[in-house]
């Protein structure tokens, strides 16, 4: 049994990092000896085209396999070792090395897959066999919204991350495939293989809590009436290259996504410092595409992260860079998890069976807008198949026997799509409302948490024991452990 991944990011190959430059001048001669081919973000001047910035790829030995003019980006392959040096110049804002930085998906745990073959109704008001088991679609008041809403087809929703399982029998009616790709290396394929998981169930996971079917099998969603979309942007090894991000961004809101769900940070730093030349130019990227997608009509939501950080108070960060030797270093307000932390996006922290803050839960006041369940394994419920747990049950893909299932995880990564699948709800009963007038709307009907007193200590619950995840919230009605407070499917719809 593996236990959860708090951001917990794998060795990567010791490659260029990333290199901010804003200079002009001719262009430099490119270097004559070859090295490993290297993936570049090559930015244009804001509101800018990129065609200058494309005659300096071509004339510093690199080669566009993207182009993303909507917001002056580029995706550049090189073997050219002096390629940061050589494009820099006229028409290039700035530029930064990308291969080798690892993502820090949300991965969670699968701790008891359920019978695939679990197909008996029960007397629950979904009529799905495991719903007895969904807890968390309880406490946010699903079984009422159904009553009322359960979600209209011409919602689309994109699950950015690892892939969704298109044979799955609690997903396949609810796949838009004709908008799903992959944009591993920032690079669209739209086969359907292309964007079926290969090694990580998470994206099938995320979309099950999302819009599972209502048909007598498994679970169900929280909007199991609308539709979702793989937007594949994790590769095989787990990692999320920021190339990947900004081509799911723009995908979604090229193909009519209203709202995208996004349970990881872009890396090689957890922290993403707009004021170190080494990370400004993927923070740019980043942004531009986010502020696109907004211009869209799209409302990204996304996980507040693990690794039980208070977010307002960041002050040093001694696991970054993770694609080669990680540095201390301090961090401050310029520093920022992404895309968690980037304005216009609807952030999540999680909670466990209690309603109390889950133990690994990041948090911070003015940064967390809403809450959701997450699951919180210091309460260890679990038995057979059947029974109560304190983890979030939903779709599941075994990518080893390539077969289809459902299971149990936890994370900040099961609290995002709770948020998203209800902003799905709030559409479906409200259409027309804009990514800022819907994010409003899920904080104005949550239902308010307070604090808790003193600091906030899950010993000794934990097994890590004390003070392990020790936190204190600030702010009254709204916090920074719950932001709004828990988001209400009934309370969209009604």
């Amino acid at each position: 049994m593996k236990v959860i991944r708090r951001k917990t990011l794998a060795a990567a190959s010791a490659l260029t990092l990333g290199i901010g430059l804003a200079v002009t001048g001719g262009l430099a001669p490119a270097a004559s000896a070859a090295g490993p081919e290297t993936t570049f973000l090559v930015l244009a001047p804001q509101g800018g085209k990129t065609d200058r910035a494309a005659a300096r790829v071509a004339a510093a030995d690199g080669t566009v396999v993207a182009r993303y003019d909507q917001i002056g980006v580029l995706v550049v392959r090189s073997t050219n070792p002096a390629f940061a040096t050589a494009v820099a110049g006229a028409g290039v804002d700035s530029v930064a090395a990308t291969t080798g930085l690892g993502s820090a998906l949300d991965e969670g745990e699968t701790i008891e897959v359920a019978a695939a073959d679990a197909v008996t109704a029960t007397a629950d008001p979904t009529g799905e066999p495991l719903f007895a088991q969904q807890w968390d679609m309880s406490m946010i008041g699903v079984p009422q919204a159904h009553a009322v809403n359960a979600g209209s087809p011409d919602v689309l929703v994109g699950v950015l991350d690892s892939g969704i399982s298109s044979s799955h029998p609690d997903l396949a009616g609810q796949i838009a495939k004709d908008k799903s790709t992959s944009c591993v290396g920032g690079v669209v394929d739209t086969t359907e293989a292309a964007w079926n998981p290969t090694t990580s169930d998470h994206g099938t996971h995320v979309a099950g809590t999302i819009a599972a079917a209502v048909n007598g099998v498994g679970v169900t969603g929280v909007a199991p009436g609308v539709k979702v979309a793989a937007v594949k942007v994790v590769n095989d090894e787990g990692y999320i290259f920021p190339e990947a991000a900004v081509c799911g961004f723009v995908w979604a809101a090229e193909h009519g996504m209203q709202l995208t769900n996004n349970s990881y940070y872009i890396d090689p730093w957890e922290f993403n410092c707009r004021n170190d030349a080494r990370q400004r130019p993927v923070w740019q990227a980043v942004q531009r595409a986010i502020r696109y997608s907004a211009s869209k009509g799209v409302l990204n939501v996304a996980s507040a992260g693990n690794s039980n950080v208070d977010l307002q108070h960041k002050s040093v960060d001694a696991g970054s860079p993770n694609n080669g030797t990680p540095e201390v270093r301090e961090v401050n307000s310029a520093c920022l998890d992404l895309p968690a932390e980037a304005p216009g996006v609807l952030t999540v922290s999680a909670v466990g069976p209690t309603g109390e803050k889950s133990y690994y839960s990041s948090y911070g006041q003015g940064v967390v807008e809403v809450t959701a369940p997450g699951g919180d394994s210091r309460f260890r419920t679990r038995g057979v198949s059947g029974t109560t747990t304190d983890q979030i049950l939903s779709t599941t893909f075994n990518t080893t026997t390539r077969t289809n299932g459902w299971g149990y995880k936890q994370g900040t990564s099961m609290s995002g799509p709770h948020a998203t699948g209800v902003a799905a709800l709030a559409l479906s009963a409200h259409p027309g409302m804009n990514p800022g007038q819907l994010a409003a709307f899920l904080q104005s009907t949550a239902v308010a948490k307070a604090c808790p007193e003193g600091v906030y200590n899950p010993a000794p619950l934990h097994p890590d024991g004390p003070h392990a995840y020790d936190a204190t919230c600030a702010g009254g009605a709204r916090n920074g452990f719950y932001g709004a407070g828990m988001v209400s499917a009934y309370n969209v719809v009604k």
